[in-house]
């Protein structure tokens, strides 16, 4: 054992004195090693950054949400034709729901309009989310109220002409902290008094913005909005009584709206359901697939550094041939030349994994600063690029290593 450790000791001295000699050749091998560090590190940082955003966002929602609308959560390339012609929800279904499902604590109606343009004396926005909603909202879509107060029995009763506005909307209408609380605005020409503001749940690059919701009581969007209500229906969300009935929630709201709808045993749902952990594992499943990719290109760069490691390794051990018969000459093992050589094409490749994972985190923050991409170095990539550079170093290294040991002493010696 002692011997062993002794030899790689003295193999590590000779691999830092070879590279110290050759400063210049040894920065080139090291480069193309950065650079696929580098690569990996950065779209690693960049997917886990997603990742985190959105995982975040759909949580914000509310951990226990179930939302029954016309569409399926996620769908990829054109509808079908029997997608594009399902029948919308409508209030009277959200109303079934709320009478008929033990399970569910709260019901919320939601019909949307995304053309609306709000104005205050000489401000304006546009962009928005314009939500007819009712009273449970807030607590279905786990939104909180900072000013004022949100929506009453009484709105939706008289249909009143009242509005709560996210906190962007507000920034927007009212610069400079103006109070929004009974402050008169239009929506498309129609007057609304402000009565309260959610608070911020802050902007996301890949969820969407939820300061920028504006809702007024949905019999008041009903009646100024009915081609729109006629067209796209509304969106039931709904939050079991406790978190152990999310199943059962879902169960008595599809049966409810499968026999409202007249569909048959044998025919499947005409509707989606949409909650936040079926759309983080669909949304991993994406990037999963995405990650893979990214992580097969960017190996492809280190690859390429590990044939130069390998390229430069053979070089050297021709230039060294005679030290190579010298050594051997003198009692050194071909085991001590293997492990000379081996620890070397390592030492090179891990130095470029540490530099790599440097100009990684670099790129990183620099993305993370400069765009709307989140990005997040994690120490799980760290060590894995760690691990991937010696491994390179290993695998590129051991040919030129067996073939510097397997040298002949003698004819080295006579190496020109």
């Amino acid at each position: 054992m002692r011997r062993n450790l002794n030899a790689i000791r003295e193999a590590l001295n000779q691999a830092i004195i070879a590279l110290r000699t050759n400063k210049m050749r040894a920065f080139l091998t090291i480069l193309g090693i950065v650079i696929g560090v580098m690569t990996v590190i950065g779209m690693v940082a960049i997917i886990q950054g997603l990742n985190n955003d959105m995982i975040g966002n759909l949580n914000s929602m509310g951990a226990h949400l179930v939302q029954f609308q016309k569409f399926d959560p996620v769908n990829f390339g054109r509808p079908s034709q029997e997608v594009r012609l399902r029948k919308p929800l409508f209030y009277e279904d959200a109303q079934a729901i709320r009478e008929m499902c033990p399970a569910i604590k709260a019901v919320s109606a939601e019909a949307y309009s995304f053309q609306m343009t709000l104005k205050y004396r000489g401000e304006e926005t546009t962009g928005l989310a314009f939500a007819g909603a009712e009273p449970t909202f807030a607590e279905c879509n786990n939104m909180a109220i900072d000013l004022g107060r949100f929506l009453t029995p009484a709105d939706l009763q008289h249909s009143a002409f009242v509005v709560v506005i996210g906190d962007d909307v507000a920034k927007a209408l009212f610069p400079g902290g103006v109070d929004p609380i009974g402050k008169t605005i239009f929506a498309n020409g129609h007057k609304f008094t402000v009565v309260g503001k959610f608070a911020r749940k802050g902007n996301t690059f890949t969820g969407g913005n939820n300061d920028t919701y504006v809702t007024i009581p949905i019999t008041t969007f009903l009646k100024l909005f009915p081609d729109t209500y006629r067209v796209q229906g509304v969106n039931i969300a709904t939050i079991p009584q406790t978190g152990d009935l999310v199943a059962a929630a879902i169960d008595q709201g599809t049966n409810v709206l499968r026999r409202r709808r007249g569909l048959r045993s044998d025919q499947p749902n005409d509707f989606g359901i949409l909650t936040p952990d079926n759309l983080i594992k669909t949304y991993k499943q994406i990037t999963g697939a995405i990650y893979l990719v990214m992580v097969v290109i960017s190996s492809i760069g280190l690859m390429v550094g590990g044939v130069g490691v390998m390229n430069i390794m053979l070089v050297s051990v021709k230039e060294r041939t005679r030290e190579i018969g010298l050594r051997k000459a003198l009692g050194a093992r071909s085991k001590d030349i293997l492990w000379q050589f081996l620890v070397e094409a390592v030492i090179l490749c891990s130095i470029g994994g540490i530099l790599g994972i440097g100009a990684g985190w670099m790129v990183a923050l620099i993305v993370k600063n400069l765009s709307p991409l989140p990005a997040v170095v994690s120490p799980g990539a760290v060590l894995a690029a760690i691990g991937v550079s010696s491994s390179v170093g290993l695998f590129f290294g051991l040919y030129p290593a067996r073939k510097a040991a397997r040298q002949d002493p003698i004819l080295a010696l006579h190496y020109e």
